[in-house]
Formats: C-alpha cells, sequence, structure tokens
C-alpha cells in the first residue's frame, strides 16, 4: 500500500527511519487497517494511552508495516465509551494485543471474537487499569481467582498435559497446555503475562535518561536492540544525529548481540536433540564473546553502551586487532560446527520436517525475524528500510522455505556468518570522530519512533513527550507478540517429546512481551 492510497493525510516522523502518522476516526481506522491488509504489509503493534489529563479520552495507535515505511496511526477514543474497532480478523497478532491493552487502560476491541484477560493474572482488580494515569502503582490489591477459560479439545483417547508456569530450568514462566492423543500434539494453548513487571508504567515517572536504561533492561538478551530503538525515537523528537562514528560502533554492537544468540542457542538446540558436544562447543564461543564484551565494552550484554546521542565506549587501535582476530576463530570454529551438525544423521532426523510453520502460515501470522525467514519471509529491517551505515553495508539476507526446525538452524548459522561479514567491515571502515553529541531539550507533545532488527526481530519503541523535558508514554514492542501464536500452530502434529527442540528454535521473550 502506497502512502497516497491512505484515507488520511500523514505527516512526516522526524528520525532515522522513513515513517508517517495520521490521525483516523473509527471508519478511517478500519479502512487503514483492511487496506494495509489487502495490500500484503503488517501490523507491527498496537498500543493505547490515556489522554484524559489533556482533555481527551483515549488513543488507540498502530504501527504498520507499507511498502514505503512505517505508518503510524492514532484513533482518539471517547472516555465515556472506550472503545475501538477490532482487527483481529485481519491480523491474527492483533489478538493479543486488544486483549493486553484492555488489561491495562479499559480500552474494547469492538467486534472481537475474544474478550479474555491477558496480562491480568488477578493481581490487580478487574476494575483496576495500570497505564492509566490516576493508577498508583503503589497501590495493593487482594488477589482475585484467575479461573481461566483454557479452551480443550474432547474426544476418545485424548489427554491434556499442563506445562509450567514454573520450569525445571532457569527459564522465565509461561503456561502451556496440550491436548494430545498418545504423543501426538492436537492443539496446544500458551498463557504468558507471569513475568509482567510494569515496565511501561514506569517509563512514566523516570527522565530521558533513566528511560534509557530501562529501555536496555527490557529484554536482557536484546539491550542494544531496544537502547537503539528508545535512542532512535528520542534523537527523532529532539531532531539530533548521532556521530557517524557512534552508528557504524551502534551496528557492530548490534550485530554482536545477533552472533551471541544465535551462538547460545545452536548450541542448546544440539542439547535438545541429544548432541551434548554442541552445547558445550558453542556456549565456549558465546563465553568468549560475553567475556570480550565485558573487557571491551564494560558489560557483558552490553547494557548502557548504547545511549541517546551515541554510545558510551569507543574503539582503540588494539581493541580492533582483538576484535578482528576474534571474527576469524568464529569464522573457523563455527564452520568446522556447520559441517558437524549438518553431517549428524541424528540432530537431522530431530531437526527435518519437526515444527514446521508453512509460508502461507507464516504470511498469514506475520512471522517475523530469523524464523520468519526461515519460513520464505523475505523481511529483514536492515535490507528492506536500511537505518545508518546499514544503507552502506548491503546486508545479504538469509531465507529458506521449509520452515521447520533444520530451517531455522540454517538461517542462525547463516546469519552468523552474515554478522561476523558485516564485523569485519565495519572495523575496516569505522570512520573517525567523536562517539557522542548532547541531545536537545524534548518538545513538548512530540511523537518519536525507533524500528530496529534485533536478532529476534523487529523490535520498536514508540514515545510521546510532556512538558519540563519529560517522556509521558513509551510503548516497546517486541517481535514475540507476532511469534509466540505461531509457536501453537507449528508444535501441531508433532510427538510431545520435540515441543522443547521446536520451542528452542524460535527461542521467544516472556520479558518482551510481559510489560
Amino acid at each position: 500500500m502506497q502512502l497516497e492510497e491512505f484515507p488520511i493525510e500523514l505527516n512526516k516522523i522526524s528520525g532515522a527511519v522513513p515513517a508517517w502518522q495520521g490521525t483516523v476516526n473509527a471508519e478511517q481506522w478500519r479502512s487503514a487497517c483492511a487496506g494495509v491488509h489487502k495490500a500484503g504489509g503488517r501490523l507491527i503493534a498496537l498500543w493505547g494511552s490515556d489522554e484524559r489529563e489533556r482533555g481527551g479520552g483515549y488513543a488507540v495507535y498502530a504501527a504498520l508495516s507499507v511498502n514505503s515505511g512505517l505508518v503510524c496511526l492514532r484513533l482518539d477514543v471517547e472516555e465515556e465509551r472506550p472503545a475501538f474497532p477490532d482487527i483481529s480478523d485481519l491480523f491474527p497478532s492483533a489478538n493479543r494485543m486488544q486483549r493486553a491493552m484492555h488489561d491495562m487502560l479499559g480500552l474494547h476491541p469492538s467486534g472481537a471474537a475474544d474478550h479474555r484477560k491477558w496480562l491480568r493474572h488477578g493481581t490487580w482488580a478487574g476494575n483496576q487499569y495500570p497505564l492509566r494515569r490516576d493508577f498508583a502503582p503503589a497501590g495493593h490489591f487482594a488477589l482475585e481467582d484467575d479461573n481461566y477459560p483454557f479452551i480443550t479439545v474432547m474426544g476418545e483417547g485424548v489427554h491434556e498435559i499442563p506445562v509450567g508456569p514454573v520450569h525445571a530450568g532457569i527459564i522465565e514462566p509461561g503456561h502451556f497446555r496440550f491436548q494430545i492423543v498418545g504423543e501426538k500434539i492436537l492443539r496446544l494453548e500458551e498463557r504468558l503475562g507471569y513475568t509482567h513487571k510494569g515496565i511501561e508504567k514506569l517509563f512514566e515517572n523516570v527522565t530521558r535518561g533513566e528511560a534509557a536504561k530501562l529501555a536496555g533492561r527490557i529484554s536482557g538478551d536484546s539491550t542494544v536492540a531496544y537502547a537503539w530503538a528508545y535512542a532512535m525515537a528520542l534523537e527523532g523528537v529532539c531532531q539530533v544525529t548521532p556521530p557517524a562514528r557512534a552508528l557504524w560502533l551502534r551496528v557492530l554492537l548490534l550485530e554482536r548481540e545477533r552472533i551471541m544468540n544465535h551462538l547460545g542457542d545452536l548450541g542448546a538446540l544440539g542439547n535438545d536433540a541429544g548432541f551434548a558436544f554442541g552445547l558445550a562447543q558453542f556456549s565456549r564461543l558465546k563465553e568468549d564473546v560475553l567475556r570480550a564484551n565485558g573487557a571491551l565494552f564494560g558489560h557483558r550484554y552490553l547494557m548502557d553502551v548504547v545511549m541517546p546521542g551515541g554510545v558510551a565506549h569507543d574503539l582503540d587501535a588494539s581493541t580492533k586487532t582483538r576484535l578482528t582476530d576474534e571474527i576469524q576463530q568464529l569464522q573457523d570454529e563455527v564452520t568446522v560446527l556447520k559441517n558437524i551438525y549438518d553431517d549428524h544423521a541424528g540432530m537431522q532426523d530431530r531437526f527435518l520436517t519437526t515444527g514446521r510453520v508453512t509460508p502461507e502460515l507464516a504470511a498469514r501470522l506475520a512471522l517475523t525475524g530469523f524464523a520468519g525467514r526461515a519460513s520464505g519471509q523475505a523481511w529483514d529491517l536492515r535490507a528492506q528500510f536500511p537505518c545508518a551505515p546499514y544503507d552502506q553495508l548491503e546486508v545479504r539476507m538469509a531465507t529458506h522455505r521449509n520452515g521447520d526446525v533444520a530451517a531455522r538452524v540454517t538461517v542462525r548459522f547463516e546469519e552468523i556468518f552474515e554478522s561476523l561479514r558485516l564485523c569485519r567491515m565495519l572495523l575496516e571502515q569505522l570512520p573517525e570522530g567523536p562517539i557522542l553529541t548532547d541531545m536537545l531539550a524534548v518538545p513538548d507533545s512530540a511523537f518519536g519512533v525507533g524500528w530496529v532488527e534485533g536478532w529476534r526481530g523487529e523490535i520498536l519503541i514508540a514515545l510521546t513527550t510532556d512538558k519540563d523535558n519529560r517522556l509521558r508514554r513509551v510503548h516497546a514492542h517486541d517481535p514475540s507478540w507476532q511469534n509466540w501464536p505461531a509457536l501453537e500452530y507449528a508444535v501441531i502434529g508433532n510427538i510431545v517429546p520435540d515441543f522443547p527442540l521446536i520451542n528452542k528454535s524460535f527461542n521467544l521473550s516472556y520479558s518482551g512481551h510481559d510489560l
């Protein structure tokens, strides 16, 4: 869908990514979303805001991907009738986002088929909404009965297996209910929200500098992506461009984050397939990267390195040499391990055809990130809408069509090699100059957006500003919102013992989802 086809006037949003915004009425909200869906566009994020202090009611926002970039629609909703048109029939991922919006703001999706709660586990009363401005975060509420209406499958020989929410490992809590016959999975229903920490509420009461630290801690394995998305949004509203050297260093950090996560998951996938050697070797390589991060950038997981206006750490000649040597070592060792994985009959037997998401289903569910690319979805912000300096690097996107665990493993290997290539180019071509510029005051009532391709998929942060150089609303969106529902489909027809393998092949975020 082209910008000129929208039923409303759109205004350009200042920033590093091509983005526009516009205000719609309820009819235009529905027609614009339908037009984007018909043209093959996607829903990126959906969220709401309390505007009563400013003389309004509430606002509902949708971030939509179109041919030209990102379009952010705003629908104003009356306080007396806090409802908006349902779009979950167009974009399935909207289902849980709409339910979360009701839990947090009390806004109702009119016409929706699913009105179950999503993030509220009886921790606060049903008539209390944490993202309303008059909600007291320090308040205490009596625990309510949860009574979540799970959907069950009936029939001869059907059994139910509940897993979680507390798991035997160190992973965060999530509840999975399997409906099975024998060992074959007929249906899986997930329930998340157990790690809800009130992150978006915390953003209301912090300075913009504190918000930068908070953004980098939304999901610990994606700290660079979230920190950059926040910085991008804030730099846009302040109309500040970081120095070129800082932008190149941000890409270096983001690609290192991608490498270390793929390394860790490839080891875990080997372990889930009964190949402990793979776990040992990839864990060793990931640990080497983490130790280098700590020594060179001050934090193993690169927290507080990306900041509004630039970055906090620079590279000298000796550091560049160490990183160049590391790149070559990783290239050599990962190549050997890939050959071992590809030639290991037992692992390939577990990987091939397991947990398949067809390209058609992936398109319907808007599967994103490396998981989407493994199911034929040729979508990568680094290639489609490259911000500086990605626009000078010509990212080679890794895509496959099989959509099974084997395809997701292959994409991970290929993305490691591509990230190593990019890191080598970054070190060779790193421009000279400063790494930080001063940030200007935040204007009142401005809207900014940051859109970054993290290792798991596209991360979005949208913010609105307030008076006195403060932020009013910060919304963070993780690609796991789109990808968790796809996992429910990926397991159908597989056996229960393959669920850990399928789940790990996606490795979705709990923290990034439970805001």
